[in-house]
């Protein structure tokens, strides 16, 4: 195997494209044609990450977070981020962060700690924009049959719980070509008619490239006449935090040292009680003050996430409970996840769970 087979499944998983515009995600160190000879998994890259992948032979990390966040201009060894990527580049080591792609994906972080946490009934709180397109093409109705097939198993016309899912007309479409062409129905420098079908269908950003190649693999024209268009709908599977519901309800107090209990958190910081009890659970792995708008108007009785600070306790304004268990603590069971996942995937290589505390939080 080469490192590359790895990241095909890790983009199967979280597709790179539903990574936040700020984000740095993907192969950040390393060549993905290297032949692989093992994987370890971590929550963060560091210094002691890269001497346990050297010590347990694996020359490839995979990391939550991505060691190089903003551009580097300078590698000499000044910071620890430049000391660390010095290091996995000194022994060829490659460096693969996952980051925000996983954040947005269903089977994601936040699911994770939706399962920690038993939650059911679960949806995607904040449902990203622009992951849906549309692919309108026109084809000879004799060939429109094919083509469509062709494009649903490239990955279009799925919604929901529906797939094969496309729209058509037909029509009367014309061309002429000149003396350079070559057409495949009709003669160069005359005008033909041609019966055709107007062929329409939806489909996940991520398979864009994929299906235009099995259009202009399977469509019999010479030049094929295409629109690619962004929709404003939302797929309700991609997007940032998660709401789920409990069994049945816990008193608040009994609920927060669940929390505390299933996430391995030292300690809750939460705004005033004003709820007796829980029912709604609105989660969002990592900083999450952002979603307390979205968690209020989802109905959520509470927020867990981490990174609020002072004025975002004042935000919950007794219309909802947030709660901050910290970053680490809401995030650290993706890599138990990520090594669970490639370990079904890649049978014949090891997967290796990081043993390193890359938590930087102390409390006393």
């Amino acid at each position: 195997m080469i490192i590359q087979d790895v990241i095909y499944h890790l983009e199967e998983l979280a597709p790179l494209s539903y990574a936040e515009d700020f984000d740095n995600v993907g192969l950040l160190v390393g060549n993905k044609q290297a032949e692989l000879t093992g994987i370890l998994v971590t929550l963060d890259t560091l210094e002691a990450v890269v001497d346990e992948a050297i010590d347990k032979q694996c020359n490839l990390i995979v990391s939550f977070h991505p060691i190089i966040f903003k551009g580097l201009k300078t590698l000499t060894g000044k910071t620890y981020v430049e000391r660390t990527v010095q290091k996995a580049i000194k022994n060829d080591i490659a460096i693969y962060a996952i980051h925000t792609a996983l954040d947005n994906a269903l089977k994601g972080v936040n699911d994770i700690i939706c399962n920690a946490l038993s939650l059911v009934n679960k949806r995607i709180l904040i449902p990203q924009k622009g992951t849906i397109k549309k692919l309108t093409t026109y084809v000879p109705k004799a060939n429109a049959s094919t083509l469509r097939t062709e494009l649903f198993k490239a990955g279009a016309g799925n919604i929901g719980n529906y797939d094969n899912c496309s729209f058509n007309t037909d029509g009367t479409g014309t061309y002429r070509g000149n003396e350079h062409s070559n057409p495949t129905i009709g003669d160069k420098g005359k005008v033909h008619e041609e019966l055709e079908t107007q062929i329409s269908v939806t489909f996940n950003k991520h398979v864009e490239g994929q299906l235009l190649s099995a259009l202009f693999k399977h469509h019999p024209y010479e030049e094929v006449a295409f629109e690619v268009t962004s929709l404003e709908n939302y797929d309700q599977n991609i997007g940032m935090g998660m709401i789920g519901e409990l069994d049945a309800p816990l008193m608040t107090t009994d609920f927060l040292q669940f929390v505390k209990d299933k996430m391995n958190a030292s300690c809750i910081r939460h705004s005033a009680i004003h709820k007796t009890e829980i029912k709604n659970v609105a989660v969002l792995g990592g900083s999450g003050s952002f979603a307390i708008s979205a968690a209020k108007r989802a109905g959520a009785d509470i927020l867990i996430t981490a990174d609020l600070k002072y004025h975002d306790f004042f935000s919950a304004d007794n219309e909802i409970i947030v709660a901050d268990i910290g970053h680490y603590e809401s995030e650290q069971f993706t890599k138990n996840y990520l090594v669970d996942y490639l370990s079904k995937k890649i049978t014949n290589f090891a997967v290796v769970l990081s043993t390193t505390n890359t938590n930087p939080v102390k409390y006393f």
